[in-house]
């Protein structure tokens, strides 16, 4: 049994740590990579097919010391190599954000046009892969004493609703996985789910500006969802949520009311 520890944590200090970040090529991964570069923090920009995105991202980076790296969501193998590679060059992982993620815009009557290499693939991306990333990079984060894992959800995952039904039911089974890691990875990692509604990123094929416009003028905050905004959300649940884990958080402008 793990020894009891005191309270009085305060805020999670940044300056010093690593972070590894999948999906960090665009949208809310490179948000969070500048955020967390900009606070001290080195990263390592994962991407999965756009390697001259993440170099982009990384030239755009404050401080010194970060790296890209190849996560791709369907390979645990190369998952591995890329913690073995991480622990190589970089020594350490204190914060693991899984922002890598894919859907397509299925119609929920529409069964048939649910094919199951699509399924398959939403799945593969959503669940499998972060939990292949959080078993690859578990040891580094253990070592770390006081590692953090951010689980990028979506509101899609409680409200039932979204690009595609085996979207939302992914982002379900991300969230409960979540669970099931705060209890396993407890007390020195802590797992939490940050899950926007519409996000002004390109995520879902065919959605534009004014999808996401009248998606957010049903909302009571009535804000278009920039990625910055979830990386500052991001952040904040890792520096000053400290006793919290297996939970996720809505930072959806209010759109599950």
């Amino acid at each position: 049994m793990s020894e009891l520890r005191s309270g009085g944590l305060g805020e999670y200090p940044l300056e010093g740590k690593v972070a590894v970040i999948s999906g960090a090529s665009n949208g809310i991964g490179a948000a969070t990579a500048k955020r967390l570069a900009a606070a001290g923090v080195k990263v390592a920009v994962g991407y999965n097919n756009g390697r001259d995105r993440a170099e982009q991202v990384l030239a755009a980076l404050a401080g010194s010391g970060h790296r890209i790296v190849h996560i791709p969501m369907q390979d645990s193998a190369a998952i591995a190599a890329a913690a073995a590679e991480v622990r190589s060059t970089m020594g350490r992982c204190d914060i693991l954000v899984n922002s890598a993620g894919v859907t397509r815009a299925v119609p929920h009557a529409d069964l048939d046009a649910l094919d199951d290499e699509t399924f398959d693939r939403i799945f593969t991306t959503n669940v499998r892969g972060p939990f292949a990333t959080i078993r690859a990079f578990a040891p580094l984060l253990r070592q770390s004493g006081d590692a953090v894992i951010i689980n990028v959800s979506s509101i899609s995952g409680s409200t039932g609703s979204g690009s595609s039904i085996a979207y939302a039911a992914s982002k379900a089974a991300l969230d409960t996985m979540g669970m099931s890691l705060g209890r396993a990875l407890g007390p020195g990692i802590r797992v939490i789910g940050v899950a926007p509604a519409a996000v002004d990123t390109g995520f879902v094929p065919g959605r534009g500006r004014a999808a996401i416009e009248k998606q957010s003028m049903e909302t009571p905050l009535k804000i278009v969802v920039d990625p910055d905004d979830v990386a500052v959300s991001i952040i904040g649940a890792i520096t000053h949520l400290r006793i919290a884990t297996g939970t996720t958080l809505m930072v959806d402008g209010g759109r599950h009311l």
